[in-house]
């Protein structure tokens, strides 16, 4: 068992090793963390959904935000669109699961606003809808994926894809890709910047 557990942990770091690696997806990485400081300073927000995994992924970027991540300071808006059940349940009764975080979309965001779809596929039906949503109302988009990105990667402004089809691997960098981003806006925004 021990040799299981350790080589689970060598492919985690197999994985980050070829995110490390990956100049492009570095900078596209760079370019949404820019991209979301840059929204802040205006006083726009930022706004995320995934399902299963990726709904808790969402949640954790989000909680990051708006309650802190490296140290105290203001809260910074951002929202998950996958915790408010009646939310959920309704526009899943009414207009169908696909369109659960579209409809949202379609209500709380605005102009300038920029909309994280996390999926470890890149082909969440509910997260292709709320792209489309997003670009009706001039909301950037971020697609944060694996695998060969779906159909996510294609309609998204970025595309942060792992480079892996390990739906744990590509989670676990999920979160890590999520953190740099909170970091930096944190860093750059309430702290002296980062290097």
């Amino acid at each position: 068992m021990k040799k299981y557990i350790k080589d689970q942990i060598k492919k985690s770091f197999e994985t980050k090793q070829a995110i490390y690696e990956n100049i492009d997806l570095i900078d596209k990485i760079e370019e949404v963390s820019k991209l979301c400081v840059a929204l802040y300073r205006v006083d726009k927000k930022t706004i995320l959904a995934g399902n299963g995994g990726s709904a808790a992924d969402a949640q954790h970027i989000a909680a990051e935000l708006v309650g802190r991540y490296g140290f105290d300071r203001p809260s910074i808006p951002s929202l998950a669109l996958t915790t408010d059940t009646s939310c959920l349940t309704a526009i899943g009764n009414d207009y169908g699961y696909d369109n659960v975080f579209s409809r949202q979309l379609e209500g709380m965001g605005q102009e300038g606003d920029l909309f994280i779809g996390i999926s470890t596929s890149g082909n969440s039906k509910n997260i292709i809808n709320a792209f489309l949503s997003a670009k009706k109302k001039g909301i950037t988009t971020v697609a944060l994926v694996g695998r060969d990105g779906g159909e996510m990667a294609k309609m998204a402004d970025i595309a942060l894809v792992v480079p892996s089809d390990s739906t744990p691997r590509i989670q676990e960098s999920h979160i890590l890709i999520g953190h740099i981003i909170c970091d930096i806006i944190e860093k750059e925004i309430f702290g002296e910047g980062v290097n």
